[in-house]
């Protein structure tokens, strides 16, 4: 099972065999944010509280393009 902090590797797509680290799930469609990976450009607008222009930021991947590299036990080992 896939959970936030884990180490994943990315199977297809554009970043295929990029690994990186899971930093948001989403359940309910079954999708997965990965540090530094499916990185987008999104176009955000002026307000008073931020300034627009275009910002880079990670996309979400499916679950079943991932695999699991390091569980948190091995991590806890080293």
């Amino acid at each position: 099972m896939i959970k936030k902090g884990l180490k994943v590797k990315i199977l297809t797509g554009k970043d295929k065999s990029k690994e990186g680290e899971v930093m948001e799930i989403d359940r309910k469609h079954n999708r997965a944010k990965i540090k530094g990976i499916n990185i987008i450009k999104k176009h955000v607008k002026t307000t008073k509280e931020k300034k627009g222009g275009i910002i880079s930021k990670e996309n979400f991947i499916h679950l079943s393009n991932l695999k699991v590299i390091e569980n948190k036990k091995e991590q806890a080992k080293k």
